[in-house]
């Protein structure tokens, strides 16, 4: 372990302080004056600060100057209130020189600056309506970084009297556009998910609004790949939406937006959902239905696969299976568990039938026993003296035989005379 003397650890504690004391200022005097930043920022990048340091420079002292960029809703509220009628032109001149001040100090490397606060600094860029140029910037930045934004601070408003929606969905149009037109490297497999996800979600706030167009909404739908989508619940729910804030669409248009929907990836709950939906064409619904259809019957082919390779002998030697979903793991547990109350139901009809027919053998036994040594039975003595009777009447053929019969009913046992 080395002492807090060593050469080394001075080093380091005179390069932290040297920098504690550069970083102190920004708290104080220079809050308003915008040229001592920039010049104070420009000797700290020459000092070879990290990017990511700088980047929360910047955000630290953007926050402290224009509440609008902070991600407290407490003090968004108090700068609202804060600022008086009197001074609206006024605040947004200087907002405006701020932003465009600010994007120009921002550090080129594109993860430090994190992408919720561009999006802030996007919002209010709109709203003071800086220069294309620096709108621009902002926009190339945030979809670098747009896997890591928020639906919240992706909901920014429509500032352009020209825009007849709430929010600004071109603007969300142009950042998933950008962030499609990455290098592969950039827009990898985990990002690319994430991003239409989003995307998905900001469709079905949009959706709302009954000033969306259809084209815009296509436009934003289309955009992610249809490899991107794992589940197509987010967009079948945006499209539902659409079409109940817009009664008015025509057959034709939602059949277009229904092709939108890849019915093989609803979930259980979604496919549900959606043949029961009246808003959806009839076109719609039977492909959902034969989807579940195809689903189920899968389901019972892997099933009577995967048991009839638990019961091969080679079973080693067969190719690995695909990994399962875990709702086609619960839906052979259920079948499983469904098949195994079936063989204990049929054991227990076999136990019961076995005890039956021993029941009936004993009983059989017993009657050959008593029927040996020519002892009536207790039970069946009619019908044993019908089928006797019944013998003997079949053995008949001559008169000899009848008279003989006829003799021994007139001269009964002795032992009957006895007891009379």
């Amino acid at each position: 372990m080395q002492k807090l003397t060593s050469p080394e650890y001075t080093a380091f504690s005179c390069k932290a302080a040297m920098l504690e004391s550069e970083l102190c200022w920004f708290d104080d005097a220079c809050i308003l004056d915008m040229d001592h930043f920039v010049k104070r920022l420009s000797s700290i990048k020459e000092k070879g600060v990290r990017p990511d340091l700088i980047g929360s420079i910047i955000t630290h002292y953007a926050s402290k100057w224009l509440p609008e960029l902070s991600d407290d809703d407490a003090q968004k509220m108090i700068a609202n209130v804060d600022e008086s009628p009197e001074s609206v032109t006024t605040s947004w001149m200087k907002k405006r020189f701020f932003v465009e001040t600010l994007v120009g100090t921002l550090p080129p490397e594109k993860d430090s600056i994190p992408c919720n606060f561009l999006l802030r600094l996007l919002r209010v860029a709109s709203m003071v309506r800086v220069e294309p140029a620096y709108r621009a910037e902002l926009e190339k930045r945030v979809s670098y970084q747009l896997d890591h934004a928020s639906l919240r601070e992706l909901m920014i408003p429509s500032f352009s009297h020209t825009c007849t929606t709430l929010l600004d969905v071109e603007l969300v149009l142009r950042l998933a556009r950008r962030f499609m037109n990455l290098d592969e490297a950039v827009r990898s497999g985990a990002a690319l998910i994430k991003v239409t996800k989003l995307v998905d979600c900001y469709l079905a706030e949009a959706a709302i609004d009954s000033n969306l167009t259809l084209s815009e909404f296509f436009a934003l739908a289309s955009v992610p790949p249809g490899h991107a989508r794992a589940m197509d619940d987010g967009l079948y729910r945006a499209i539902d939406t659409y079409l109940k804030a817009h009664p008015g669409v025509s057959k034709q248009d939602r059949n277009r937006l229904c092709k939108l929907i890849d019915s093989r990836k609803l979930s259980p709950e979604a496919s549900l959902h959606a043949a029961q939906n009246e808003r959806l064409p009839v076109r719609a619904v039977v492909q959902v239905l034969f989807s579940e259809q195809n689903k189920l019957n899968k389901q019972i082919l892997d099933f009577s696969g995967s048991f009839s390779g638990m019961l091969s002998p080679n079973m080693g030697l067969d190719a690995p299976a695909r990994c399962l979903s875990k709702r086609e793991i619960n839906t052979q547990q259920m079948e499983v568990k469904r098949l195994k109350e079936d063989v204990l139901r049929l054991q227990s009809h076999c136990m019961a039938l076995e005890g039956q027919i021993e029941k009936l053998m004993e009983k059989k036994k017993g009657f050959l026993i008593w029927k040996k040594f020519g002892i009536p039975t207790l039970r069946g003595n009619k019908n044993e003296e019908i089928e006797r009777e019944a013998n003997v009447g079949i053995g008949l053929k001559t008169p000899l035989q009848m008279r003989t019969r006829l003799v021994k009913a007139k001269n009964p046992n002795k032992w009957r005379k006895s007891l009379s």
